[in-house]
């Protein structure tokens, strides 16, 4: 290990960009040291001026030194400087630690997190009775207008797409459509 030119930036830099590619290739705890004695502090700086507490900063910076040392090997010299890299791996996690704690807590005595109450019983007969009417007037229809009515609305097709299915023209379509409802609607105006 080189000890770098204390007065020179560039020096430093280079110097923390050999260490990082070394932590990157033997997994050098010296070097991790080197690049963990320089940044902690800064990030730690750093996140606090953009609105970290001390105790999340201190988390933060935990956190991002661990990413550091786990993604050691994404690291490329020729793409950003070691500064560059790390304060964007910070960033990135701040951001992140923002964002889960905009996040509003759950309330489970919220009513909108609650079942729906149970259908009283005589709703639940009189419910069963219609559907009985809607599938026995479904059976009454001719078969042309079924097929294009269970096309629409149990497999939720387009009037195009059913008309391509069955090869029919697109009038077609929605005129057996009209005239399976004319008759659903006089049957069950019947019951």
């Amino acid at each position: 290990m080189t000890t770098p030119v204390p007065n020179d930036p560039d020096g430093r830099a280079r110097y923390l960009s050999d260490c990082l590619v070394r932590v990157a290739a033997d997994r050098s705890r010296d070097d991790f040291a080197e690049i963990f004695a320089h940044f902690a502090p800064r990030l730690k700086t750093f996140l606090a001026r953009r609105g970290a507490s001390e105790g999340e900063a201190e988390d933060l910076v935990q956190d991002v030194m661990a990413s550091v040392w786990a993604k050691a090997g994404q690291y490329d010299p020729r793409q950003a400087s070691v500064s560059t890299w790390v304060y964007r791996i910070a960033r990135n996690r701040q951001i992140d630690a923002f964002r889960r704690a905009a996040r509003p807590k759950l309330d489970p005595e919220d009513p909108i997190l609650q079942p729906s109450p149970a259908d009283r019983p005589d709703a639940q007969v009189l419910r069963a009775e219609a559907e009985a009417e809607v599938r026995a007037a479904l059976r009454d229809l001719p078969a042309e207008q079924a097929d294009v009515l269970r096309a629409s609305f149990y497999e939720g097709l387009a009037h195009v797409e059913i008309a391509k299915r069955l090869g029919l023209p697109l009038g077609t379509v929605k005129s057996r459509l009209r005239l399976a409802f004319a008759r659903l609607r006089k049957a069950l105006d019947q019951t």
